[in-house]
C-alpha cells in the first residue's frame, strides 16, 4: 500500500470494493477492464436502473438489438437477452479475481425483474432462469428482501443459487434475511452440494435511509431534530453489523462453517450522498470494517481515492452510539418501521417504474430496428 492510497486503505481494513454500474460500453471501452486492473474494483453490481440507463443511451446494443429484432424475440427475452450477455461478460473479465479469492470476491449481480418479485414462485422461477442463461459460476441472483422474497432466499440457496439480497432497510428484515439464509444453506448441506460455490450477500440500503428520514426531521423542525440529521443510516448500517456478528458467531454458523461455507457478508449499498451538505465520502469512511461489502458507483470511487480518510473501523466501536442515536430518532418522532417499510415500497416501486419504461423503449427499438431489415 502506498502513502495517500484510500482504495488500498480500504482493501488493508478487510473491504471489499464492488462498482455500482455495468454497461454494454464500460465492457467494449475497457472501463471496467480498467478499473478492475487500477481502482481496486473486484465485483460489479447492476439493478434494474442502471440497466434502464445503460441500454436506453447505449448504441452498444444496436447490433444485438437488431439481431433479436430480425428473430422475432419478444420485449421480455429481448431484455433478459442484453442483460445476460453484459453480466455475463463481466463476470468472465472478473474470473480470475473470483478464482484468486477463492470465490469470495469477482462476483457480478443481476436483479430479478422487478414485476416478478411480489411472487415467491415467480421470483424462483425467474432467479432459475437467470442462473441458467448466464452460466457462471460467479453470479449471484439479486432477490428483494420483501416478504415475497424471504422464503425464495433459502430455496435458491438451497439449490446452489448464489444470491445477492437487496432492499434490506430495517434491522428486524434483515434478521429474516440472515434465518433464510441459514436455513437455506442447512438444506444445500443436507443435498449433499458443495457448500464453499454458494455465495451470499445481504445488501443494506444507506443514503437512501438518511434521506427518507432527514425529510420528517426537517418536518418535525427543532434543534434536536437538526442535530439528528444524518444519523440515522450509520447508526442503522452499524447495528447490522452488530448483528452480522452476533449471527455469525452462533454455533449454527460454526456448523455450516465447518461444512465449507462461507458467511453471508454484509454489503453497503445507496452510498452515493443525497444531500450536497454531506462530504461526498461519508457512507464509505463512517462504515469500515472487516469483511464488507461497498458498492459504489464510479463518482463515489473516484471520491473516495482523491481525498477519502479511511480509517481501521469506523463501526465496531460505535454500537452504543448507533443505539443512543436510533433511539433518539424514534423518540423525536420518526416510525422506524414505517419508515423502513415505505422505502422498501418506494425502492421496489422505483426498480419495476424504470423496468417498464425500458421495456416500451426496447419495444420501440426492435421494431425500428425490423423495419430497417434488408
Amino acid at each position: 500500500m502506498t502513502v495517500n492510497d484510500p482504495l488500498a486503505a480500504l482493501n488493508a481494513a478487510g473491504v471489499s470494493i464492488w462498482l455500482d454500474d455495468l454497461s454494454r460500453e464500460r465492457l467494449v471501452s475497457g472501463s471496467l477492464a480498467d478499473l478492475i486492473a487500477h481502482r481496486r474494483v473486484v465485483g460489479v453490481t447492476t439493478n434494474p436502473t442502471i440497466f434502464a440507463k445503460a441500454i436506453s443511451n447505449g448504441a452498444a446494443y444496436e447490433s444485438q438489438i437488431h439481431d433479436l429484432a430480425v428473430r422475432g424475440v419478444a420485449v421480455d427475452e429481448a431484455l433478459r437477452t442484453l442483460t445476460c450477455s453484459d453480466v455475463r461478460a463481466a463476470c468472465d473479465l472478473l474470473l480470475p479475481v473470483y478464482e484468486a479469492t477463492s470465490g469470495i470476491d469477482g462476483r457480478v449481480s443481476i436483479e430479478v425483474e422487478p414485476r416478478q418479485a411480489r411472487s415467491t414462485e415467480v421470483t424462483i422461477a425467474e432467479a432459475r432462469a437467470l442462473w441458467w442463461m448466464v452460466d457462471r459460476p460467479n453470479l449471484y441472483i439479486k432477490i428483494p428482501a420483501t416478504p415475497a422474497g424471504i422464503p425464495a432466499i433459502a430455496r435458491c440457496l438451497a439449490e446452489g443459487i448464489s444470491i445477492n439480497v437487496t432492499l434490506i432497510f430495517s434491522l428486524a428484515r434483515y434478521e429474516f434475511v440472515m434465518e433464510s439464509f441459514l436455513a437455506g444453506m442447512e438444506q444445500a448441506r443436507q443435498a449433499g452440494l458443495e457448500l464453499s460455490r454458494i455465495g451470499s450477500v445481504a445488501s443494506f440500503f444507506i443514503s437512501r435511509v438518511d434521506s427518507a428520514a432527514d425529510a420528517l426531521l426537517d418536518t418535525i423542525g427543532g434543534p434536536e431534530a437538526a442535530e439528528l440529521r444524518g444519523r440515522m443510516a450509520t447508526a442503522n448500517a452499524r447495528l447490522a453489523y452488530q448483528r452480522y456478528e452476533a449471527v455469525f458467531s452462533s454455533p449454527r454458523w460454526h456448523a455450516l462453517r465447518a461444512a465449507g461455507a462461507n458467511p453471508m457478508r454484509p454489503l453497503w449499498a445507496s452510498t452515493s450522498t443525497k444531500d450536497p451538505a454531506y462530504k461526498d465520502t461519508r457512507y464509505i469512511v463512517d462504515l469500515i470494517t472487516p469483511g464488507v461489502v461497498i458498492t459504489m458507483p464510479e463518482a463515489t470511487l473516484r471520491a473516495v481515492e482523491d481525498h477519502g480518510q479511511v480509517p481501521e473501523d469506523s463501526v465496531r466501536a460505535n454500537y452504543v452510539d448507533a443505539e443512543r442515536a436510533l433511539a433518539r430518532i424514534q423518540g423525536a418522532g420518526i416510525d422506524y418501521d414505517a419508515l423502513a417499510a415505505g422505502l422498501e415500497d418506494e425502492g421496489a416501486a422505483v426498480f419495476e417504474t424504470a423496468w417498464e419504461a425500458l421495456r416500451k423503449q426496447l419495444s420501440a427499438r426492435l421494431s425500428s430496428s425490423l423495419a430497417k431489415a434488408p
